[in-house]
């Protein structure tokens, strides 16, 4: 069977596969944060302190790294779809499998696999539909995936407050994991097989792939494209874990809220979340994906006002809320990845987004220590730190909008 363009696939099996992609991005959501929005629960069940509960994230964090450069180079060389099927299948399995676990040992195996799957996510499903549409709607599906992956928070945490008390909080993992199982061989039927469909605008024949594709991200005109990615998504997801990780246990433990309580305030931080990925997915495609930068130096902000300055559950789902909204400039990077780097490396080259989990899986073992001594809300704001330092760096990187890329990258399509 020839190659033919994704330009010449009917669109609406093409949005008929980002719809169902993005039911594995709600679920993918679901499960990777049930590691912090379950952390109280957990905690209390195994009998854990504060940094072994925290480490749970770290176990989470490396095996999603691992996944990520894995599965990502094995997409590039036997296909995005096929490859996604086991990631779906995996993490589903590895869910359910939290259910189980009885002691700290198993929690750490449990979360590390459970995070080897999910790592793969970004690199390829997103990969697989930012290859199927032109780039100028590229920021705009971003949103809409960061948009169901919010969603899927929010119904997390309004799930929770049903759930989280008691010994009913399992439930939580099974939901996350039974639906995507079911679904999962569905993406034989409506997705477009990557191996004999060109990805939008890709050259006509691409080079062939190293040994080890990530090799070549470091090569000639990619190396500090790639060095900067990766300290920025690093300093997203550390900020991003000393805040969200510990905002659960910041609620209950120092503000002495209730699960209801609880979960309606951090459901606000999703609400301006899913708010801020639309806003932030047309400005970057209409201002390009650099200066969607700003949203990182406000978000420091919101932190400092969030932890110093507001009190009751009021202000706090107003301060949460202004947190998500800005924090969720980062859906810029999806259509900003896969544009900075040729096609056929794309699934390789969004691997990036996991890599900076080498940075931020120290985040709750050095938040629980400075919490241990000092404070949880002293160790919630390296936060701050964190997204401003990141905003710095997001101003480095190139544009990429209606612009060439640099030398030994692949031209835009129009």
């Amino acid at each position: 069977m020839g190659v033919t363009r994704a330009e010449d696939v009917p669109l609406g099996r093409r949005v008929a596969a980002f719809a169902l992609l993005m039911v594995f991005e709600f679920f993918y959501g679901w499960s990777w944060n049930t590691v912090d929005v379950l952390r109280p629960q957990i905690r209390e069940a195994l009998g854990l302190t504060l940094t072994q509960a925290g480490s749970a994230y770290t176990a989470q964090s490396i095996g999603a790294l691992i996944g990520a450069v894995v599965l990502g180079q094995l997409a590039d060389h036997f296909g995005r779809r096929r490859t996604l099927f086991v990631v779906v299948v995996g993490f589903s399995a590895f869910a359910a499998l939290g259910t189980m676990v009885t002691s700290y040992p198993l929690l750490l195996a449990q979360r590390f696999l459970l995070g080897f799957f999910l790592g793969a996510i970004f690199p390829v499903l997103i990969a697989t539909y930012m290859g199927l549409f032109p780039n100028h709607l590229r920021g705009k599906l971003a949103s809409l995936g960061q948009g169901t992956y919010n969603l899927s928070v929010i119904a997390l945490g309004q799930a929770y407050r049903i759930y989280g008390e008691g010994g009913d909080w399992p439930t939580l993992l099974w939901a996350g994991a039974i639906p995507s199982l079911v679904l999962a061989p569905l993406l034989f039927v409506i997705v477009p097989d990557d191996r004999r469909v060109r990805a939008w605008g890709a050259e006509e024949a691409a080079p062939p792939l190293a040994k080890l594709p990530v090799m070549d991200l470091f090569g000639p005109g990619l190396r500090r494209t790639t060095l900067l990615l990766f300290l920025l998504v690093g300093l997203n997801f550390f900020a991003y874990q000393a805040f969200a990780g510990w905002v659960t246990t910041y609620l209950k433990e120092v503000k002495g809220f209730d699960a209801n309580i609880a979960g309606d305030v951090i459901s606000w931080q999703f609400i301006g979340a899913v708010i801020g990925g639309f806003f932030w997915g047309w400005f970057a495609d209409r201002y390009g994906r650099r200066l969607a930068g700003i949203g990182f130096f406000v978000g420091a902000l919101s932190v400092v006002l969030y932890l110093t300055a507001f009190d009751s559950p009021g202000a706090l789902r107003i301060g949460g809320a202004l947190w998500g909204f800005m924090i969720t400039a980062s859906v810029a990077w999806a259509p900003w990845m896969s544009e900075l780097f040729p096609a056929h490396l794309r699934s390789t080259a969004m691997s990036i987004f996991n890599w900076g989990r080498i940075i931020s899986m120290t985040a709750p073992l050095v938040t629980g220590l400075i919490a241990d001594e000092f404070g949880l809300a002293a160790a919630m704001l390296l936060s701050a730190i964190g997204f401003g330092l990141g905003g710095v760096v997001w101003l480095m990187l190139p544009e990429t909008l209606n612009r060439r890329r640099a030398p030994g990258a692949q031209a835009l399509p129009a």
